[in-house]
This record gives structure tokens, sequence and C-alpha cells, in this order.
């Protein structure tokens, strides 16, 4: 199970398990059918569900659902993506701004206008177990995190955080490989993770992006708008960067704050 807050590497880790499961970079149909989403409401859960029970290959599944809101099963390795959330927050704001007519439409209401009125009502919003802006306000994203962080240490969960993956990104499929007990060289392990470049990924974004079955985007090289952090420095002035600093503290432990924000 991949669990992940959006827009926090989710499609990233669904790669990387592909390639370490199939030991190839080349897919036989659209990643989304093969890592399905299972929580989403863009397919009928019935069809979802049938087409799980039909392969016979590992699984790995998709969900934006906390690991606190998922059923536990030690044969299940739980696998969690962290990423500073202001990025997270300029990235969802990214592709929502890239949804196709009839998936905007979906969404309850316009933002406002103003980017950092938009910054203050995701970042005072309280939990909320449905959200129109589907979870990804800072308490439902430090939650998110915050059901991963306290189980970090179980054997069967694995937690990575964005950062590491882009610095590291051969180390960190082979410690994924190491999580999933999938035995790979060294050798084949730098060169699978060739293919979950973000350069490599944007290529292949008609066979990788999400929901590309479902005519999910405008574009769908547009879901892979840059990878890069800290894009939220050209967003918040002094006195927004100050009010988030105490409003993350408010929700997260300061060994949970310093871990989501390495840099």
């Amino acid at each position: 199970m991949i669990s992940t807050p959006a827009k926090s590497g989710t499609t990233w880790m669904q790669m990387l398990c592909a390639l370490l499961i199939f030991d190839t970079p080349d897919l036989d149909r659209p990643l989304t059918e093969i890592s399905p989403w299972l929580d989403t409401t863009t397919h009928n859960v019935t069809d979802v569900h049938a087409q799980l029970e039909a392969q016979r290959h590992r699984r790995f599944i998709k969900t934006h659902t906390p690991l606190d809101g998922l059923p536990h099963h030690p044969e299940v390795t739980y696998v969690g993506v962290g990423r500073d959330p202001r990025d997270v927050m300029v990235s969802f704001e990214n592709a929502t701004a890239n949804l196709s007519a009839e998936a905007r439409a979906r969404i309850e209401g316009p933002p406002p206008a103003d980017p950092l009125e938009r910054f203050y009502r995701w970042a005072d919003a309280e939990f909320a177990l449905h959200s129109t802006t589907r979870g990804v306000t800072l308490a439902n994203i430090v939650h998110h995190q915050r059901t991963f962080w306290d189980r970090r240490d179980a054997p069967n969960v694995a937690l990575f955080h964005y950062q590491d993956l882009k610095a590291d990104l051969p180390g960190e499929l082979g410690r994924l490989a190491a999580a999933l007990s999938i035995d790979h060289t060294p050798e084949r392990i730098t060169e699978l993770a060739k293919a979950a470049t973000f350069d490599s990924m944007r290529r292949r974004a008609d066979e990788l992006a999400p929901g590309v079955d479902a005519g999910l985007w405008r574009d769908n090289q547009g879901f892979f708008r840059t990878g890069s952090s800290g894009q939220w420095r050209a967003v918040l002035d002094e006195r927004a960067t100050e009010h988030y600093d105490r409003r993350v503290g408010e929700l997260a432990t300061p060994d949970l704050v310093a871990w989501l924000h390495p840099n």
C-alpha cells in the first residue's frame, strides 16, 4: 500500500515499485491501471476490485488515506512518502490548474484569487475527514505524515522523503527493494533508477501520469511540472513564513517538523 498525501511523490513511488516488481521500465499498460487508486471517486469501485483480483503479480495499490484509516495486515507493506508541506501546497495548486474541465467541476467553489489568502486558508484550516480540497490542507498533510512517523519503526512500514529521493534515487530505490524483500544487484538498481528520474517520467507522461485513463488532465506532461523543491519561497512573504512556522509547530512534534523540512 502506497499511502501519501496528494502531490507528495505518490506517482514517483508507484513507478519505483513497478520497476522493482517487474524488473523493467517497459510497462504493458498505463501505470494508473497497474497500480490503481483504491479510494478514488473517478472509477467504479467494483471494477477496481475486479481489476485487482485479476492481477497475478505482486500488487501495489495507491491511496491518499492515512495509515490510521487503513486496515492493518502484517503481510502488507505500507509505504509512505513525506514532503515539505509548503511544496505540496504549491504543487497541488499547479495540478489543480491543469485539471480537465470535467475534473475541475467536481471541486466545490473557486479559490480566492490572492495566493496569500489561499495560503492562510490552507494553513489555518482544521483537520477534516472529508474535504472539498481533497484533504490537502496543512492539518491534513501533517496528520497523514504523523500516522507514518509514529509507526516508522514497524517492520512492515517504510517511510521515505521526497528530498532523499531527489538526492540519491538509486540509494533510496535500494532501500525500497530491501523493504519489499526484492533482491536486485546494486548495478541493476542503478540501471532501473534511470527510468524514474523526473525527465524520464515526464517524457512518458501519457503512460505514467495518474488518471490518464479518465481524462483527468488538460496536459499529461503538465502533471510532471518541475519536480523541484522550494517553490513556496516565491509565494510566501516573511509574515506568511513566520505564520507557517507557528502553525506547523502547533500541529506536529519537533522531531516530525524537522523531518518534514530537511532544508
